[in-house]
């Protein structure tokens, strides 16, 4: 080969043939990987809930309903695993066929090389966040509903909004700002104690509120009583008991996780707790965590192209997927292990959520620059 073409090559412009056919190799791929590893990660669940579904009395269409509801949650939760292992089986097999040796013999660079791959791993993160935003959190409310409502037989008593819970008591309506399903605390309860005609009698006010196996108790509450004029009139003593027949299983019917909310509703969500002087901190960890997960493919890719130059052409699927396990497990492991700490506090909530990135990113730098 001579030089003209030698630099005809290393000046290949993006979107040239040879993109598309690396494009489409990795496409394929990680479909067929996508499905399958949601199909393996939905088997896994299914055999892991089934017995108790199945001594709930649900039926096969509830059971169904259920799991079919649950698939976008699981899907999104592997979009890097199957970007790791697209890239590694692609190059592999590209090297396997000493293609990928015909490609850098001609001049094309490991940086040109990894291009199209990129490219696609950022459109497969920006898909991450859109079906994040857009299915999960519909699908994966309903299938909270249908788990506590259909299958539980727990029927809730309340309208559920991001905004607070509102529940229908016993000649009241109770009305949280936040309830912690960890440790059985209510925070920010007010109660409006209605009369038998429906009109308001008084209302009780408490900042927080813990379960002691029997009821509500506070540190100290304030009761106001309605007056005849219509104003409002404080009592004198001090309520420790909070006359509420919920349980915390009540409550934990109505309490959204993360996953139920969008990022945009998640953020309403957090400055509505800060403006009411309540706790943000799990919910600070779980948005920023929605950041991070979508930059997951990139750097997958990024740390999977010189992994698979090193070894593609000593075992194609078996040294694959064995790489994918290896850093896809201590990915998820040290990522659950931050997000931990993030949600204790131990850990402020961007840290919890980016060191898992930032760590891969470095990774992935030296092996890649290493390479060239």
């Amino acid at each position: 080969m001579n030089g003209e073409d030698r630099i005809s090559t290393v000046a290949l412009p993006l979107g040239s043939l040879l993109d598309r056919y690396l494009a489409r190799s990795f496409a394929r791929i990680f479909v067929a990987t996508l499905l399958s590893i949601a199909f393996v990660y939905f088997s896994v669940d299914f055999f892991d809930r089934i017995g108790n579904l199945m001594k709930s009395g649900a039926s096969p269409w509830v059971t169904f309903k259920y799991f079919l509801y649950k698939m976008p949650l699981l899907i999104s939760r592997v979009f890097g695993f199957a970007t790791l292992f697209s890239t590694l089986l692609t190059i592999s097999l590209l090297s396997r066929t000493h293609e990928i040796t015909a490609m850098r013999a001609s001049g094309l660079s490991l940086k040109r090389l990894a291009m199209p791959l990129l490219f696609l791993s950022v459109l497969i993160g920006v898909l991450s966040f859109l079906w994040n935003e857009s299915l999960v959190p519909l699908f994966t409310r309903q299938s909270q509903y249908i788990y506590k409502v259909e299958i539980k037989k727990n029927h809730p008593k309340s309208l559920i909004g991001t905004r607070g819970i509102w529940i229908r008591g016993q000649g009241a309506f109770i009305n949280v700002d936040y309830f912690d399903s960890k440790e059985n605390v209510l925070q920010g309860v007010t109660i409006y104690r209605m009369g038998p005609e429906f009109t308001l009698q008084g209302l009780i006010e408490s900042a927080r509120a813990s379960w002691d196996g029997n009821r509500w108790r506070t540190g100290g509450s304030t009761a106001w009583r309605l007056l005849p004029n219509g104003q409002l009139s404080q009592q004198q003593a001090s309520v420790t008991t909070l006359p509420i027949s919920e349980t915390p299983e009540d409550f934990k019917i109505l309490a959204l996780k993360a996953e139920e909310f969008s990022f945009f509703d998640l953020k309403r969500q957090i400055e509505d707790l800060n403006r009411k002087g309540i706790d943000s901190t799990e919910y600070a960890v779980d948005l920023q965590v929605k950041l991070a997960f979508p930059i997951i493919p990139p750097l997958m890719v990024l740390l999977a192209i010189p992994f698979a130059l090193k070894h593609g052409t000593r075992g194609g699927i078996a040294v694959a997927f064995g790489l994918t396990m290896l850093i896809g497990l201590v990915h998820l492991t040290l990522f659950a292990f931050c997000v931990s700490l993030g949600h204790n506090g131990a850990m402020p909530p961007w840290m919890a959520a980016w060191v898992p990135n930032f760590i891969l990113a470095l990774l992935g730098i030296f092996y890649f620059t290493g390479e060239e």
